[in-house]
């Protein structure tokens, strides 16, 4: 069953008040991303900073406004909801920022960042509120005698701790985990990583992971969505995705990934990525791939499914490229 779907998302960013205003372009940061995410997985998503994996989730979260597209939530279409109706929904999806340090409000302490969900909508009666509290820490392995701390008596694994005790106060649906471990130690993102499975199980989770790290993607994932440039370039099981990539984009990632011995496989990558104000004509990744033919800068690449899972966009995946391409 589908908890999270969303059909042909678009983002676009005008170009910001001012006198050069009319000479700069759209910014096409989501251009027509469709994909649903089943209840209690965990979907990853990757690429390369500035692809819209991050503006995904926060148009998800009506955090950003989308531009155009469908969100449904449990069937229930998000788009469509405003004011009150809208308070009421949050509270079945939230999100882990990147920076626990940034996102908990240092004028207050852990007591009152993890009441205060309660107290916006008006879960409990006055009194009831410290006893769920402390439910949420002994959830996210924090002891109680950090209630009246600040974040800045803190790590950043423990305040990231304290974040997801937040994110989950409200028994959601989804959480958006953007990020959610880049900025911590590498002994600490491990432990993070398995709260985060350890939760999804007892309180029967679906996540949407945003992440750089493929590594971590691969761990925690059920399905894995890769991105480029706004667009979907594939998706599917990490079993397929890092075992049988199909789109030459997916495969020079995984060619990035430092392997055992320590060294770094050379990944065949051309040029700079184009802006996402003048995004290429047909496949977005012709213009850095090293397979690409003539079709490719002509002609948008349709979804193909090679699976029930799998599935990829690219006209290298439905047919030979001629012996003679570029």
């Amino acid at each position: 069953m589908n908890l999270l779907e969303i059909r042909d998302l678009k983002k676009y960013f005008p170009p910001q008040s001012g006198l050069s205003r009319a000479r700069k372009p759209v910014v096409k940061a989501l251009d027509g991303v469709s994909l649903e995410i089943q209840a209690g997985e965990t979907f990853g998503l990757v690429g390369e900073s500035g692809c819209g994996k991050t503006t995904l989730g926060h148009c998800v979260l009506r955090l950003l406004e989308p531009t155009s597209g469908e969100i449904r939530l449990a069937g229930q279409d998000l788009l469509a909801l405003k004011g009150a109706a809208l308070r009421q929904m949050r509270r079945h999806f939230q999100i882990v920022f990147q920076d626990p340090a940034s996102s908990l409000n240092p004028r207050m302490t852990v007591l009152q960042i993890l009441e205060e969900p309660f107290l916006i909508h008006k879960l409990y009666p006055k009194g009831e509120h410290r006893p769920k509290v402390k439910e949420l820490l002994d959830a996210v392995g924090m002891e109680q005698k950090s209630l009246p701390k600040y974040p800045h008596e803190f790590s950043g694994g423990q305040r990231q701790r304290i974040s997801i005790a937040r994110a989950l106060a409200l028994k959601p649906k989804l959480i958006v985990a953007d990020e959610p471990v880049s900025a911590l130690d590498v002994s600490i993102q491990a432990q993070i990583v398995n709260l985060f499975q350890d939760l999804q199980e007892q309180f029967h989770l679906t996540y949407l992971f945003i992440s750089h790290s493929l590594p971590i993607v691969e761990h925690i994932s059920s399905r894995i969505g890769v991105m480029y440039l706004g667009r979907l370039a594939e998706v599917g099981r990490p079993d397929e995705i890092f075992h049988n990539p199909k789109h030459p984009y997916t495969q020079v990632l995984l060619a990035s990934v430092p392997n055992l011995e320590g060294s770094q496989r050379k990944a065949p990558l051309q040029g700079d990525i184009p802006s996402p104000a003048h995004p290429p004509k047909g496949c977005r990744f012709h213009t850095r791939c090293p397979m690409a033919y003539e079709r490719c800068g002509l002609e948008e690449p349709r979804e193909l499914s090679l699976s029930e899972s799998h599935r990829v966009w690219c006209h290298l995946a439905e047919e030979s490229p001629p012996n003679d391409r570029p």
